[in-house]
């Protein structure tokens, strides 16, 4: 371990020559600059995936009435200010891809992971800064280009964010088929590209470079959360690549991996014998295991924010661990579950119906522990622990409804209705943006050496949770009821008629979200300028990452990378004089190290 400190320290002398405005701040290699690139670029990303569900919110709210905005906007597509249903199916799609990838993966990942790595396991950097990099760079040009897919003539991808054939195998199907598509696969293949390169950073980082005393049960659980995410993204990502390129190749070369007997204006097509099913197990073998790699890290922040401002250790730490790692191993088992209407042997649906219902298992362990951990915490009611509350309650009330739909004879009723739509948004979105936002508002003053404006805090969570549930908690209800999902206008049925008040109330409840996230964007960027000065530890948090100077240069560490003598969870311990006590804190003479 000496020989790697002297080769660290070595390694931290090295870069203190001045670097210019390009090197710092554009070809950066160091982690924490790159995590703020990550988060910049995700929000900017956000709220061009926000707007376009505003768009069609609009559509669903008041079908085929006319808005002078759509055509503003939108130009030939929204002609007489009427939404085009090639380009209501457009946005759906894209708003889709942009907030599960752009933001919730590549954003949450991306900006935390960064970030925290080497300084929660004390580290001066990660193993490759030029990989690193390479990995924001790669995610950039994926979201240029998805963004860029908006302006094409014909129309971006239009087959929904799955991208299921064969509206996406055939460019002559309607026009998003067409160019539009193909960036979407462009797009989909430089984002993995991205994913790989920055989980082998991640993994090796932590597995690596842990400064002394940083055991692998020392480690602060957002550490564990963003170990096993890599993990998942680096088995299941290069799935969806293979998938991404036999789509190609039957776009462009002639092949039929996932063509069946299908007619065109009455022609059949020359090439037949494949099955659109192929895709969707390819698509759902990442699909799922997309679904945990967006939420572990969350989940990782949520135990970090939730015991530093309970003053409390987190409830079950081993079991904490064992339950990411339990979620991690079954995600990997029940793809099937999104597929129980294509068909499949019934005995094959009761498969992945049993493996489905055992994530609860571990996902209520982790309820559990969060709850116990919050029970009479002395708790400090920041705008973080707000919103990691929040994900809490968002990832009971998703995650509830997730029992119908692991069910395959319940699922029956309720696939691809408002139902799947309002489920997935609770448990996956909301709870990996609350989780997301808790992490951004606790780890701030680490970023920028600065506070955000609390009382603006507080009416962004406020905003924001009263419309989350008054956007999806009302799908449910029209779910149940059989309103289908992506339909344009439910016009021709109805029977539905009587359900259009409850989307003219969920289009008002989205525009309330909108506006919530406004109120963050400005206190984020107000803050970065403006912001009260932050001390260095402003949480009294244990973990590492506040051992360093307020505004840490690249290194993190001036002089030698501290050692670590304790867990990261010592609050309020008895018989200690603070109800903090940094992990670099040595044990005293009898004092037992807690678990």
């Amino acid at each position: 371990m000496s020989d790697h400190a002297a080769h660290e320290d070595h390694a931290h002398h090295h870069h203190h020559g001045k670097p210019d405005f390009w090197t710092h701040y554009v070809f950066s290699q160091d982690h924490k600059m790159i995590s703020k690139q990550f988060l910049i670029t995700a929000i900017i990303m956000g709220f061009i995936g926000m707007a376009l569900s505003m768009l069609f919110r609009l559509q669903l709210g008041w079908p085929g009435e006319s808005f002078g905005i759509l055509e503003t906007v939108l130009g030939k597509w929204a002609e007489g200010g009427v939404l085009d249903p090639n380009m209501y199916l457009a946005l759906v799609t894209i708003h889709g891809t942009i907030i599960v990838f752009m933001v919730l993966t590549g954003g949450l990942t991306g900006t935390f992971a960064n970030l925290l790595i080497p300084l929660q396991v004390g580290a001066r950097d990660m193993a490759s800064g030029f990989m690193n990099m390479l990995s924001y760079w790669f995610f950039l040009a994926s979201s240029v280009i998805m963004v860029g897919s908006l302006f094409i003539e014909t129309g971006p991808a239009s087959a929904g964010w799955t991208i299921y054939p064969p509206l996406s195998a055939l460019p002559e199907a309607i026009p998003g088929s067409g160019l539009g598509m193909t960036l979407w696969l462009v797009s989909i293949a430089l984002f993995i590209v991205s994913s790989l390169l920055g989980g082998i950073n991640y993994i090796v980082t932590i597995i690596n470079l842990r400064t002394k005393g940083m055991s692998m049960d020392r480690m602060p659980l957002t550490m564990w959360a963003i170990f096993i995410t890599a993990i998942l993204g680096l088995l299941s990502f290069p799935v969806l690549l293979s998938a991404a390129l036999l789509l190609i190749f039957d776009r462009s070369f002639g092949t039929s991996f996932y063509l069946s007997d299908i007619f065109i204006g009455g022609q059949a097509l020359e090439h037949t014998g494949g099955s659109p099913i192929l895709y969707e197990h390819l698509f759902w073998f990442l699909g799922h295991p997309e679904v945990y790699i967006i939420l572990l890290p969350a989940l990782g922040i949520t135990s970090e924010v939730i015991s530093t401002m309970s003053r409390k250790p987190i409830f079950g730490y081993k079991a904490m661990v064992l339950s990411m790692l339990a979620i991690a191993f079954l995600s990997f088992i029940v793809w099937g579950h999104h597929m129980f209407v294509t068909g499949m042997n019934p005995f094959l649906g009761s498969v992945f119906t049993f493996t489905t219902l055992l994530v609860a298992i571990p996902s209520a362990v982790k309820v559990f522990n969060y709850l116990t951990t919050l029970w009479k915490g002395n708790i400090v009611y920041s705008p973080a622990m707000m919103f990691a509350i929040g994900m809490v309650s968002t990832f009971i009330t998703g995650g509830l409804t997730g029992i119908i739909l692991g069910d395959s004879a319940l699922d029956i009723n309720v696939h691809d209705t408002y139902f799947v739509v309002a489920h997935f948004h609770i448990v996956m979105g909301a709870s990996a943006i609350f989780g997301m936002f808790a992490g951004v508002y606790h780890w701030f003053p680490k970023m920028y050496g600065k506070m955000m404006n609390k009382k603006m805090g507080y009416a962004h969570f406020w905003l924001t949770v009263v419309s989350v549930y008054g956007v999806f908690f009302p799908m449910h209800f029209i779910g149940l009821s059989g309103v289908p999902r992506r339909y344009y206008s439910n016009e021709a049925f109805p029977l539905f008629d009587a359900l259009q008040d409850i989307n003219v109330s969920i289009s008002l409840f989205a525009f309330l979200g909108g506006i919530a996230q406004v109120i963050f964007f400005v206190n984020f960027f107000y803050s970065i300028f403006r912001g009260t000065k932050a001390t260095k530890n402003p949480w009294h948090s244990n973990a590492l990452e506040w051992t360093t100077e307020v505004n840490p240069g690249h290194g993190n560490w001036e002089g030698p990378i501290p050692t670590v003598y304790r867990w990261a969870y010592d609050y309020s311990k008895p018989g200690a004089n603070e109800d903090f006590i940094p992990q670099t804190v040595p044990l005293k003479e009898g004092e037992e190290e807690v678990h």
